[in-house]
């Protein structure tokens, strides 16, 4: 990886990595676009809850099975033109969505959409590296998350507010046209790196790729940090499909208020993302611990709202939702739970296997929490789409409250690395009470 130049115009700088987060953050919205615009797809193509769970998890499957390839593609192709390639796919995504006129072409769209943003947030994270010191790549990367966090919000009130305004095939043809004038700036603006930093190392080739990620699947201690994602996402995930439905459905709202009041979980996580690294690498200097805390305490908020579901008033619901998104800032630790357990010089493929767990956990689940919903409807429509009812939800969010449990459990089972490499000391034959740093040299564990 090339080196920063430090004499680059700061301005600059935050230009070659505003515009590959631009994408990002268009990236993230599409992940929450299915949630809000759910009832009118039902409308659109007589769509049941099961269809549109797996419409959703399409985006994740696609994004899966990309993630690996696409930071290979990055590393060798450079992060400009991949970046840009991938905004374009998206955004072509987006407008074959906005104009479909049968689901085979609405779900053609979402798969092109998760194809394209696969590589949003590896691009973004390669540009930051190169144009900012190393010494800021750690606050880079806090604010490359934020930004998608962001992107999640403008997936829910303002997407609502522009599907009010336009239609939601209109909203879909505004989002595609903005993230295509992005991939095109993107294209014409972004530079892998500064002029006088010079040519960088050869990228890892795909076979490079594949045997370091094939040495992250075979270490136990990966597994743990993976399955705990599996099932906290899988939680969240379902969440910000079903919140506005339910908020529409249960108590009445119009979709811009449901989506205003489903987007309190992301405005926590704004500052509990943050929060919860810095307590854990500053405080705490412990990874385990806070994630079990959070994990467990999380559980139990979902369990309250499944126990209330249907008589808790609004401002109780509000104030679930966000606690959701307070005890949600675990997610943050799950990167470095994964890297710390394995050799410092896979830490890429051992976050990309570790981050996989969340997508795969939203792509196998989406689709059966939608089944529950069908399988509970009583009939009632509204608008030609379906109206699910409160027994209907309990089951559906029941089973979310189920998997952050499972998540609760398996936290248990994490490796604590109090924010250092312990990989050595984990693995056969490595030495009893040493740690690694972060930066490889050995230290005596305290």
């Amino acid at each position: 990886m090339a080196a920063p130049d430090p004499a680059g115009p700061a301005g600059r700088r935050w230009l070659m990595w505003g515009i590959p987060a631009l994408i990002f953050l268009i990236a993230f919205l599409h992940r929450a676009a299915p949630g809000v615009i759910a009832k009118e797809l039902m409308q659109a193509f007589a769509l049941t809850g099961t269809v549109v769970g797996l419409l959703s998890a399409t985006y994740f499957y696609s994004y899966a099975a990309l993630m690996v390839p696409g930071g290979v593609l990055i590393d060798s192709v450079g992060p400009r033109w991949v970046i840009s390639l991938g905004g374009a796919v998206m955004g072509v995504g987006s407008l074959a969505m906005g104009i479909a006129p049968s689901p085979a072409v609405l779900f053609a769209g979402r798969l092109l959409v998760g194809v394209g943003a696969a590589v949003t947030f590896t691009g973004a994270l390669k540009i930051a590296a190169n144009w900012f010191p190393p010494s800021q790549f750690g606050m880079m990367s806090a604010l490359t998350a934020t930004v998608g966090v962001l992107g999640g919000l403008v997936g829910s009130a303002p997407l609502a507010a522009l599907a009010t305004g336009l239609s939601w095939r209109g909203a879909l043809l505004v989002v595609g046209t903005v993230t295509m004038g992005a991939a095109l700036a993107c294209a014409l603006l972004v530079r892998d790196r500064p002029a006088r930093a010079g040519g960088s190392p050869r990228g890892a080739s795909l076979g490079e790729a594949l045997r370091g990620t094939g040495a992250v699947l075979r270490n136990p201690h990966t597994w743990p940090p993976f399955l705990c994602f599996f099932f906290l996402y899988a939680a969240m995930g379902n969440f910000f499909l079903w919140s506005v439905p339910f908020l529409r459905d249960i108590y009445g709202l119009a979709t811009t208020e449901a989506a205003l009041y489903a987007s309190l979980p992301s405005v926590a996580l704004l500052a509990a993302g943050p929060l919860t690294g810095y307590l854990s690498d500053r405080v705490l200097h412990r990874r385990k611990l806070p994630y079990t805390v959070l994990a467990t305490s999380q559980f139990l908020v979902w369990a309250l709202l499944t126990l209330t579901l249907g008589t808790l008033p609004l401002p109780g619901v509000c104030l679930l939702f966000l606690l959701l998104g307070v005890l949600g800032g675990a997610f943050v630790l799950t990167w470095p739970l994964g890297a710390e357990v394995n050799p410092p010089g896979l830490a890429g493929s051992a976050v990309a296997v570790t981050n996989l767990g969340g997508f795969v956990g939203a792509a196998l689940t989406q689709g059966p929490i939608g089944a529950v919903l069908d399988a509970r409807w009583a009939g009632v429509m509204a608008d030609g789409a379906r109206v699910y009812g409160v027994t209907g939800y309990r089951d559906a969010f029941a089973i979310c409250a189920l998997f952050v449990l499972v998540a609760a459990g398996l936290s248990l089972l994490l490796t604590e690395t109090r924010g250092a490499n312990v990989y050595e000391r984990l693995r056969p034959g490595g030495p009893a009470g040493a740690i690694t740093t972060a930066r490889g040299t050995p230290r005596s564990s305290r």
